[in-house]
């Protein structure tokens, strides 16, 4: 009576449909400590890791340059070395003006065609080109490729009208007006009732143009670098790629060639991070749980503006204090008295884990909405029919390879993140000793993240 007793007591089930319901029946938890263990046992051999090795891991090479890039020494303060800035500056001036003003003259007709063209995001171009091809592809692309938003639509005209520049940009801003133009992007992407609406996104892409052509006219071709938020966020990913400007190292050598970025290029570092966990966490029926809202009953997305919003600006806010406590507690332990710098030195450090992150959180969407905007391509230039399926996501062993993609996408993040820690640490610190020290409670923090993003992508989820 009491095992009968006990098995019709009530307990918590997790449901989810389509490729959820398959995740649900793996040993996520398995996978979980393993990924985990993985980052331990990374944080365990590098502070065993002789300095020289350390010192030398991110050194890059260049061909016809010695084989060493200007990454492999200790770059002068500031948020991009002058080298970047000059470069970003030019603009209209490179060979690749006409192809920035080819591709505004493409965005513009996506424009059109959200106001005019067929009102079903997965129908419509600029509902695809915004969230398949720039958030998703793009994105993914900067980190592993490069930077292809060098090539933006704004940075031709930006030169071209900031040749005579109103006002000199002041640069105790810094990146500033970036960070807040991403976090109005975040807003629409996690906040908004309809972002995907064609006609709505439309006018939303007339703002981010007009915010970004304007600040070209007052301060010229350095808002590119500090104001455009979108752009400055494919240029810190493709910092992570192998090849960047010429160079080829390990992956986030790009990282260390740039300076000690200010207190907002530190804070944009970690919007990053905050936006692309709330992304994967506003979605789940333990978020939804805690503000009251049934997942199997949802109701849409204006019904819950105002708790993604403080959801939203609560994750941008604790997870630098978080970040920050981490760092105060490793500066002490190291000796040091400059929480600050480190706090700055240390931040781009996080980049990794938040690339990781994204590439796991949008694979799924990535291959069913990479395939509608493949049969709006073909439409538009009369290919053969492209049929969507979704077949894939009906079979458990389909369902695994995907989910353990996205879980060596996590992990693989956090490792990268551990070593991009620890080479910024020898450079803060000088000491091998110091710097191990140091990076005790960053660790931890990283360990426990980890776990974190594994725990998001296995969660059911209700919307």
């Amino acid at each position: 009576m009491a095992l009968a007793g006990a098995g019709l007591w009530p307990g918590r089930a997790l449901a989810h449909a389509s490729e959820g319901g398959f995740v649900l029946l793996l040993p996520t938890g398995l996978y979980t400590a393993g990924g985990g263990t993985t980052v331990l046992v990374t944080v365990l051999l590098l502070f065993w890791l002789p300095a020289r090795w350390a010192r030398g891991m991110f050194r890059p090479w260049r061909a016809g340059a010695g084989g060493s890039a200007p990454g492999a020494t200790a770059p002068p303060p500031g948020y991009f070395r002058p080298d970047d800035r000059g470069a970003d500056d030019r603009g209209a001036d490179d060979r690749g003006a006409w192809v920035s003003w080819a591709v505004l003259c493409g965005l513009g007709w996506a424009v059109w065609a959200g106001v005019r063209g067929p009102q079903d995001p997965v129908e419509n171009p600029l509902s695809l080109l915004v969230w398949t091809g720039i958030w998703i592809f793009l994105v993914a692309l900067s980190g592993l490729l490069g930077d292809p938003w060098r090539l933006s639509p704004f940075r031709g005209p930006v030169a071209l009208l900031g040749r005579r520049a109103l006002l000199r940009y002041p640069e105790r801003l810094g990146e500033g007006p970036g960070l807040v133009a991403f976090l109005a992007f975040a807003a629409v992407l996690l906040v908004d009732v309809a972002p995907a609406d064609p006609d709505r996104l439309a006018g939303m892409v007339l703002a981010y143009g007009a915010w970004v052509l304007a600040g070209g006219v007052l301060f010229g071709p350095v808002w590119i670098t500090r104001g455009a938020g979108i752009g400055m966020l494919l240029g810190l990913y493709a910092r992570l790629s192998p090849v960047w400007r010429g160079g080829l190292g390990l992956p986030g050598w790009g990282v260390l060639a740039m300076g000690v970025p200010g207190w907002s290029g530190a804070l944009f570092c970690l919007a990053a991070l905050g936006v692309g966990s709330f992304d994967g966490l506003n979605e789940t029926f333990r978020w939804l749980g805690w503000i009251g809202i049934n997942p199997l009953e949802f109701s849409g997305r204006s019904a819950v503006v105002g708790p993604n919003a403080l959801g939203l600006a609560a994750s941008c806010l604790l997870l630098p204090m978080v970040f920050g406590a981490a760092i105060l507690v490793g500066d002490r332990l190291a000796g040091a008295r400059a929480p600050g710098l480190a706090f700055r030195t240390l931040a781009p450090a996080v980049l990794p884990i938040a690339f990781g992150y994204h590439l796991a959180h949008y694979a799924t969407a990535a291959l069913v909405q990479g395939q509608y905007a493949l049969h709006v391509l073909s439409d538009l230039f009369g290919g053969p029919e492209v049929v969507v399926t979704t077949g894939y996501l009906q079979t458990r062993d389909s369902v695994r390879v995907i989910w353990l993609a996205q879980a060596a996408a996590v992990v693989g993040g956090h490792v990268l993140a551990l070593l991009l820690s620890h080479a910024l640490a020898l450079r803060l610190h000088g000491d091998h000793r110091r710097a191990v020290l140091s990076q005790l409670p960053l660790a931890l923090f990283m360990v426990l993240y980890t776990l974190f993003g594994l725990w998001l992508l296995a969660s059911p989820r209700g919307s």
